[in-house]
């Protein structure tokens, strides 16, 4: 799963991986400097309107008008396409999310040691998202959900699901409004990340409180107790 990731460069750092240029959209050299993004938050977002691109602040949480329990953060990469959930924003609310990590909590008993995961080159990740669009700043609840996949390759010992993390042309691909569906299934198969792109570290358990938002929070530990 993925509920705290970093999102801490700035706008030039990101669109730059990405290929876009100030023609495309505006570019900010002012870091983001997110250390701790939390479910429920608002999160800058980035998708296409209008043939534009837009990077906005979207609420992170979804549930649609039929959902009466706690708004959803994630979404299974292998049902998202074809259930009742997630299946109209598959079609048209594809959205990426730029970051630079995400934080998982691996347990041995009542231990638990929170790990900060990342691209082993320190390049910007880009999380495949889904989110009501055209997004509704007064509706949180309508916002978005980060697709997740199956962890492998040694992650899979810290937790079984991580943020499915797209290739900088795979993610301009799957913004693109209009790609099937069908075509979107077939770049986010082609297009994720490998995992043996990624390294791990474990991190303090200040990370567990959303107050805490220092760069303090990715830095390696030594004393780790899983």
């Amino acid at each position: 799963m993925c509920g705290r990731f970093t999102q801490y460069e700035s706008r030039d750092n990101y669109f730059d991986a990405l290929g876009l240029t100030p023609d495309d959209i505006l570019f900010d050299p002012e870091p983001i400097g997110r250390y701790n993004v939390a479910p429920g938050t608002s999160v800058l977002l980035l998708h296409r309107l209008d043939g534009d691109f837009h990077l906005e602040p979207v609420h992170w949480g979804y549930g649609p008008e039929w959902w009466h329990k706690a708004p959803l953060i994630n979404a299974r990469s292998e049902t998202a396409a074809t259930g009742r959930m997630f299946k109209p924003l598959w079609r048209t609310g594809r959205a990426v999310v730029p970051a630079n990590g995400w934080f998982e909590w691996k347990r041995d008993g009542e231990a638990k040691q929170p790990y900060f995961i990342h691209h082993k080159s320190a390049v910007p990740l880009f999380f495949a998202a889904m989110g009501h669009a055209p997004f509704d700043r007064d509706n949180p609840a309508q916002g978005f959900v980060i697709v997740t996949a199956a962890s492998d390759r040694g992650l899979v010992d810290i937790h079984d699901r991580m943020p499915l993390a797209l290739e900088p042309k795979a993610a301009i691909e799957w913004i693109n409004p209009e790609n099937t569906p069908e075509q979107s299934e077939e770049i986010v198969k082609e297009g994720a990340v490998k995992l043996d792109k990624f390294a791990w570290h474990p991190v303090t358990k200040k990370v567990g409180n959303i107050r805490n938002k220092g760069r303090d929070l990715i830095e390696e530990i030594d004393d780790a107790e899983v």
